[in-house]
């Protein structure tokens, strides 16, 4: 039999093995659950403590069995009862209390079955987008236009919109058609009835100025000078810019002395390439864009007289939504009868008007006016003429 020595509280006991086995006998009686934590003192044989004598028999102390938690939270431990008396027995220690709310068992029903855990859309409610380029090797030749429209063509995935009209306006200087680059001839100003001229290839002419308004003066100058004059570039009529320089006869179109390379400078003269300095010069005009309001300027009343004085023509006279078709006569006898104290009303008159419908809201027709004669008295009609739908005629004594 072999002693073996037990600690307990700095104490030394000498523990037989003859007793541990009369405890053993005592411990199968004694319930699994005591009844008060105070038991009947053992003899002082078996526990003798020079301190802090335990009224409780270790071995006879009952053992808890752990209640298996579900797996989702993890069991929590609480301290042995004999911890818990220990530190009872010191007051002066601080006492802290943690109070363990239960935690509340989710309730499955038909809709919680039916959502998958949270966990389960990890990395699938949103993924991070890649892609690849893969170049073939070799050479690669980009497809032309004609191509790509061929393709889309095929594909009827792109509605084409009509071809624009083309431009025959013609300029009475340099005799391109259409509007010129904005950093170069610019649009086109009218200059009368069916002649148009570009607006840097009046306003580099010469002759010609601007005034403070924005108005070209001498244009019509200009244009009479330049149809005696021949382009050093081109060797075509209608130059009208010359060298700056004293005595040098070298006259270009506006266009060409872009092309030939001449000097602009910014107070409005220029330099042929024989007599422009070398290298830059600081008052060197190199952007010719004019985004300014600049109009010719002319005398209506006189263009007006020579539209009626032409008579048979094939020109269009429009003044906003008035298109002017025929501006009719009077005749000495209906001289009387056929004016008023603010307007005269020529037999024969014929314009129209693009207005707004009479039947639909938001859309707009062709209602074509004319005068005529009925009984000696001018007679109004009004022709409306609309797509879908029957002309109707209007006809009335007064214009009103």
């Amino acid at each position: 039999m072999k002693d073996i020595v037990f600690c307990s509280n700095n104490c030394f006991v000498l523990y037989s093995a003859a007793v541990q086995a009369k405890n053993s006998e005592n411990k199968e009686s004694v319930p699994s659950l005591p009844q008060s934590p105070m038991k009947e003192r053992p003899p002082k044989a078996f526990h003798q403590y020079s301190n802090n004598i335990s009224t409780l028999d270790v071995h006879c102390l009952p053992q808890l069995q752990e209640k298996i938690s579900p797996p989702s939270s993890p069991p929590i431990m609480f301290p042995p009862a004999f911890e818990a008396a220990k530190v009872e027995a010191k007051p002066d220690e601080l006492k802290v209390t943690v109070k363990l709310k239960p935690r509340l068992k989710a309730i499955h029903s038909s809709l919680d079955d039916c959502r998958p855990p949270s966990k389960k859309w990890k990395g699938m409610k949103w993924k991070k987008w890649s892609i690849q380029i893969v170049i073939p090797k070799g050479s690669f030749k980009p497809p032309c236009e004609e191509e790509i429209d061929e393709f889309l063509k095929k594909l009827g995935t792109t509605l084409k919109p009509d071809p624009v009209p083309k431009d025959y306006r013609k300029c009475c200087f340099c005799h391109e058609e259409g509007d010129g680059l904005t950093d170069g001839p610019a649009r086109l100003l009218n200059l009368d009835l069916d002649l148009w001229v570009h607006l840097n290839c009046a306003l580099w002419s010469t002759e010609v100025y601007e005034t403070q308004a924005g108005a070209l003066i001498n244009v019509e100058l200009a244009l009479r000078r330049g149809l005696q004059m021949k382009c050093m570039f081109c060797h075509k009529m209608g130059a009208t810019s010359g060298c700056h320089r004293l005595r040098c006869t070298n006259i270009y179109h506006f266009t060409c002395a872009i092309k030939a390379q001449c000097m602009f400078f910014k107070d409005k003269t220029m330099l042929c390439p024989m007599h422009k300095p070398k290298g830059t010069h600081e008052q060197e005009l190199s952007y010719f864009a004019v985004f300014r309001r600049v109009y010719v300027q002319r005398d209506e009343v006189r263009q007006i007289a020579s539209i009626v004085q032409r008579g048979e023509r094939d020109h269009t006279f429009r003044v906003g939504s008035l298109i002017f078709h025929a501006v009719g006569q009077l005749l000495p006898q209906q001289m009387q009868a056929f004016h008023s104290s603010k307007a005269l009303f020529p037999v024969g008159y014929e314009a129209s008007r693009l207005y707004w419908s009479m039947r639909y809201a938001n859309r707009r027709c062709r209602y074509l006016c004319s005068i005529e004669e009925k009984d000696g008295l001018p007679l109004f009609v009004i022709k409306v003429v609309e797509q879908g739908h029957e002309d109707l005629v209007l006809t009335d004594t007064t214009p009103k």
